[in-house]
């Protein structure tokens, strides 16, 4: 057997074919990080089943540790608003800016307050938001959307970040990391101590004292909760653990599966408003509670989909999304989760085609730090798709025509040796395909036919056993 190929090999070798990109290589390294984080930590397994238990425990006692939740938020002097839907939440949190005289936000990040657009509900009502985390802010600056759901800017380099604060940020060119987030920090220091109003998401809400954890790398979400007089908080229905002891085992597995670390750099718990004798935190502390669409996802077959705790665990994995990247989906929540996500809260009306995204090869089942089954809810989807005639014509006689090859040996093999001939006649990648097939050569190459097929390779290799 041959020894594997390090990921720095890897990147070598591909980048040698053309075959890597910023995406590929960001996503390749995360998830070292967490095989290696994993086998460092004994306990890792059992954490798994033990986070697995109290997420589905949650989302089946949901409404008891709502209710638990938000009384333990109004007892420590916070507010709660109940929000049904997106367009609930953004009205709620303008007119609080307007009453209050906001004319600045700083936010930190937040995969919810993307999801119902708050930014755009905020300018319109006069309020200047400024996202603070570092990916965030390269996003809103460049006018761009996140590609991932920890790392928002994954597909940029560092190169392409360093022309942008150039352009619109009046500074000198460097692509030197340190360098910078120093012109980052910079920029922002003074946008922090003169806000209004801090806006944030919620890693977890815990239901026993009513605080919020949010977990970063950056200092900007310890701000973002302390300088401004007003915290507001947006956090997902389903986002709770019962009790700190709870929370303590979702930190175990959250960074490591995140970015591989035994602990994430700011991991704060913001429990209710500014006490006397404090000497920083806010005036006012609200948290809005957002259901838009969770309830009839939580009925429903994909209700496993809301035990995720978004540490993009499974993008880093998915063969699909490293190749088509998280703008692809058109949506908020990329990857194998927003493949099973993005349907459930949205309908599939309008995503039919997220939950064929995947290759089935159950990598993301594998990494999940819950263990969230996404192949199979992906699987009930597809059914889903294909029962309401949502599925395009071209997918169905494709479907039709691969069944009639598989179940035919002979066709199967001969189908197979002609795709080797094509590999061996092409082996650049293909910058042009027809019909159907250039939705995809349109954004990207296509690899060629492999030269040898799998049982080819599989026979070599037991051969030389």
């Amino acid at each position: 057997m041959t020894a594997p190929v390090s990921f720095l090999g890897r990147v070598q070798r591909d980048r040698a074919a053309g075959r890597v990109t910023a995406l590929d290589i960001g996503a390749r390294r995360l998830t070292e990080r967490r095989l290696a984080a994993a086998a460092e930590y004994p306990a890792m397994e059992q954490m798994r089943d033990a986070a697995r238990a109290i997420r589905l425990d949650v989302l089946a006692n949901l409404d008891r540790y709502l209710g638990r939740f938000a009384d333990a938020v109004e007892r420590t002097g916070g507010h709660v608003f109940w929000a049904a839907d997106g367009d609930e939440a953004n009205d709620h949190i303008a007119r609080l800016a307007v009453d209050r005289g906001v004319r600045t936000a700083v936010k930190s990040k937040s995969m919810v307050t993307e999801e119902i657009e708050l930014n755009a509900a905020l300018a319109a009502a006069g309020v200047d938001v400024t996202e603070t985390d570092l990916g965030e802010f390269i996003v809103q600056l460049s006018g761009d959307r996140p590609s991932h759901i920890i790392a928002p800017v994954l597909h940029r380099t560092r190169h392409e970040i360093g022309e942008l604060f150039a352009d619109e940020l009046g500074v000198g060119y460097t692509d030197d990391p340190v360098r910078l987030n120093a012109i980052a920090r910079r920029h922002l220091r003074g946008i922090f101590l003169n806000a209004d109003m801090g806006i944030s998401g919620a890693n977890f809400g815990v239901a026993e004292t009513g605080g919020v954890c949010l977990v970063t790398n950056e200092g900007n979400g310890r701000l973002t909760t302390t300088a401004p007089r007003i915290h507001v908080a947006v956090m997902g229905m389903e986002r709770l653990v019962p009790t700190m002891a709870d929370l303590a085992v979702m930190l175990e597995v959250l960074a490591r599966s995140a970015t591989g670390q035994r602990m994430s750099v700011y991991t704060n718990i913001v429990t209710g408003p500014r006490r006397p004798g404090d000497p920083d935190g806010p005036d006012e502390v609200h948290v809005v509670i957002l259901d838009n669409g969770r309830s009839e996802v939580l009925g429903g077959d994909a209700a496993e989909i809301l035990a995720c705790i978004r540490c993009g665990a499974c993008l880093n994995v998915c063969p699909v999304y490293r190749a088509s990247g998280g703008h692809a989906y058109d949506s908020v929540y990329s990857g194998p989760v927003g493949a099973v996500l993005t349907p459930s809260l949205d309908g599939l009306a309008d995503h039919a085609d997220l939950p064929h995204a995947s290759s089935l090869c159950g990598a993301c089942k594998e990494a999940c730090p819950v263990r969230i089954d996404i192949p199979e809810m992906l699987l009930t989807l597809r059914a889903e798709v294909a029962a309401v005639g949502l599925a395009p014509d071209w997918l169905r006689r494709g479907v039709r025509l691969y069944a009639e090859a598989a179940t035919r040996p002979g066709l199967w093999r001969a189908l197979l040796a002609t795709g080797g001939l094509l590999g061996r006649a092409r082996s650049s990648w293909l910058d042009s395909l027809p019909l159907h097939g250039a939705g995809w050569t349109d954004h990207r190459q296509f690899p060629p036919p492999a030269t040898r097929s799998f049982h080819q390779r599989w026979k070599e290799r037991t051969r030389g056993a």
